[in-house]
């Protein structure tokens, strides 16, 4: 299979590319390579599957001309230095390459982000994903498959999370640009017969993983022995997800083309799946850890205390997340099994190494 994998230079995408490429798929990587977070860490990612990152660096942006460039160590994979909001490089890099699939991992992340930078989520998260879609349409992609997130479940408290579950109380703006993808993800199942599925991804965590999130930021403050930010004086629940577990459930669905429900009925009606080929999973632990509990196995694991300071909780963030992946389970027979003591281990081992200390 070609597939075409976006965000390629960030956390799940550069593992996801890297296991694809292992197992003998074609992958064409996509990234803008913004600077949201410390843009070594995603040059870093790219130089692990053999990509000239200073070729790459010096490319601009703006230019209509499609340059792909080729890896040094796997022969089945090229990136393309690309906006998502570029339509018409997208229309020409799907006409070109001729995608059989597509796994879309790239978006403005982050939720405390969005509160102050919510254009910057219209372009990626909104008019990139339109234009992905509608590449899709016209150039027949079988699977189109997208990142959601477990944020979209805002202000409900039932727990675990159920795909079934109402999620029309966003918190902050990058979930609703995440619930408004599930929903025009649908459209184009319904009005095209374009198979789509979306992934309601948890706490997602482990080596190369991106620095503005808590496991990189307390590691980094404990090992400079300056104190942590810990909000909701932590009492915080997390269905913390290691990176392997999640490449494994995404290699899965992508292999497993969305069909329709042939048992769904608008008079009551699942919101997961539908009379078009659109399902909807969560993807995640479905074992949710307290937070103090994730921040002493990363006490254990680097074999110091590490210095607290307990604030309130932050405008746009959720108390507690939890998954149900049982339909994940009874259609994939996936299942996570990752501790989370390995996971920050071996998350703790490559920081070390990546930072040098």
């Amino acid at each position: 299979m070609k597939i075409l994998v976006t965000g390629t230079a960030g956390f799940i995408g550069f593992h996801l590319a890297k296991r694809l490429l292992e197992i003998g798929d074609e992958v064409v990587g996509l990234d803008c390579i913004n600077d949201y977070y410390d843009r070594r860490v995603k040059y870093g990612r790219l130089e692990q599957v053999g990509l000239n990152v200073e070729a790459i660096k010096d490319e601009d942006l703006s230019s209509s001309k499609i340059v792909l460039h080729n890896s040094q160590l796997f022969p089945n994979y090229k990136f393309v230095k690309m906006n998502l909001e570029n339509r018409a490089n997208i229309q020409k890099l799907f006409a070109q390459e001729k995608f059989d699939k597509v796994m879309n991992l790239a978006a403005q992340a982050g939720v405390r982000y969005s509160i102050e930078n919510p254009y910057a989520y219209i372009d990626s998260n909104i008019i990139g994903f339109i234009n992905l879609l509608e590449a899709s349409r016209y150039n027949n992609v079988k699977h189109f498959v997208y990142a959601s997130s477990s944020s979209v479940y805002g202000l409900n408290e039932q727990m675990p999370f159920l795909t079934s579950s109402n999620v029309d109380h966003p918190m902050s703006f990058y979930a609703a640009t995440k619930k408004s993808n599930e929903l025009m993800a649908h459209t184009y199942s319904h009005l095209y017969d374009l198979p789509t599925t979306g992934l309601r991804f948890f706490t997602v965590y482990g080596p190369w993983g991106r620095p503005d999130m808590a496991l990189f930021l307390f590691t980094k403050a404990a090992l400079e022995d300056k104190p942590i930010n810990v909000f909701n004086n932590g009492d915080m629940l997390r269905d913390f997800t290691y990176i392997d577990d999640i490449v494994e459930g995404v290699a899965r669905v992508l292999d497993n083309i969305a069909k329709p429900n042939d048992k769904w009925s608008g008079k009551n009606p699942d919101p997961a799946s539908s009379n078009a080929p659109y399902k909807i999973y969560n993807i995640g632990n479905n074992n949710p850890t307290p937070l103090m509990d994730f921040i002493k196995a990363i006490e254990n694991s680097l074999g110091k205390k590490i210095k607290k300071n307990f604030m309130p909780l932050q405008a746009g963030d959720v108390p507690a997340t939890y998954a149900n992946v049982d339909n994940l389970i009874k259609d994939f027979d996936y299942k996570p099994n990752t501790t989370i003591q390995k996971g920050i281990d071996n998350f703790v081992k490559w920081f070390k190494e990546f930072y040098g200390y």
